[in-house]
């Protein structure tokens, strides 16, 4: 006669699983994911949780199939924290757990992602003409052997830009500058993206600088004052930012001006506003969009050069 084998009721077995961990006062919990799910949510791409998360369950081991008790999530979180919510936490904070083969190919779409964003960004300042990614990517890996930075090339000795290589002074200065070191999985690509360019730009292995679009601006007056309807500005200005535009969200002229990174001439002529200036060339887009919108075709925006630098660079 067979006999019934009784098994823990918390505990519940999981195969072929992405793990998310996060230590929480004394205790570390995990929930179990599907794999390559994770990143996709984090970076947006995957909104819908259960294509996320294996079981809607928080485990102190997943590997043993050990659920958290209620009273260990209470003491951790809060007794007023939802499951879902600490769900959520743990998705959003958590470190991720894959394996050799995952974390090689995760490190690997990153690394393309980078290389990828600083070669849109990055030209040569005499021909105005962008790089490959190979001649990038060897660029930053000379920084990178060289313990995150390197000699100013040849074509950039004699600007007055170079670090000095004797004395305290030059000591302290080179420490000061922006370093690469190389690609990690725990940021994400935009924000390495934009230490690589500062490195780059700092220590001149090949000569760089950041990519410009020149703009003219027109906007009938009347609408300068009224409220921005859109949303604050796009994600777009992110990556060349240092938060400069979040006093944009005020009048239409203070959002137009917010993705202006430096004004060239701006005057008023008749019933129009015009202003020139330079753009980050990945915010023409929505640039170009907020203004159309916000003056309903009435706004102009005119590309009067495709590549170019300014002072400041």
């Amino acid at each position: 006669m067979p006999q019934n084998i009784n098994q823990p009721s918390n505990q519940i077995r999981l195969t072929n699983v992405s793990l998310v961990r996060l230590k929480k006062g004394k205790k570390r919990f995990e929930i179990a994911c599907y794999k390559n799910k994770v990143l996709e949510y984090r970076s947006g791409v995957e909104t819908d949780l259960d294509n996320v998360l294996q079981i809607p369950s928080v485990f102190l081991s997943v590997s043993k199939g050990q659920t958290a008790p209620t009273q260990d999530l209470a003491k951790a979180f809060g007794p007023k924290t939802s499951v879902n919510d600490i769900i959520m936490e743990i998705l959003n904070k958590g470190e991720m757990q894959v394996g050799e083969k995952e974390r090689h190919a995760q490190l690997e779409r990153v690394h393309n992602e980078v290389i990828d964003i600083v070669a849109g960004k990055l030209i040569d300042p005499r021909s105005k003409r962008v790089y490959t990614t190979g001649m990038i990517e060897k660029a930053l890996d000379q920084l990178s052997s060289h313990g995150g930075a390197a000699h100013k090339s040849d074509e950039s000795k004699g600007s007055g830009t170079a670090t000095p290589t004797n004395g305290e002074s030059g000591k302290e200065k080179a420490k000061e500058m922006p370093t690469w070191t190389g690609v990690v999985t725990t940021k994400s690509a935009k924000s390495q993206a934009l230490d690589a360019m500062k490195a780059l730009i700092a220590w001149q292995p090949i000569p760089v600088t950041r990519a410009r679009m020149r703009l003219r601006v027109t906007c009938p007056t009347s609408i300068l004052k009224q409220s921005a309807k859109g949303s604050t500005k796009k994600e777009a200005q992110e990556d060349g930012a240092d938060g400069d535009g979040e006093k944009s969200t005020g009048t239409v002229k203070d959002r137009i001006l917010s993705y202006v990174e430096q004004v060239e001439t701006q005057d008023t002529i008749g019933q129009e506003w015009e202003i020139i200036g330079f753009v980050e060339p990945g915010a023409f887009r929505g640039l170009g969009e907020f203004v159309g919108g916000e003056t309903k075709g009435r706004g102009r925006v005119e590309v009067l050069d495709m590549a170019v630098t300014h002072e400041g660079d």
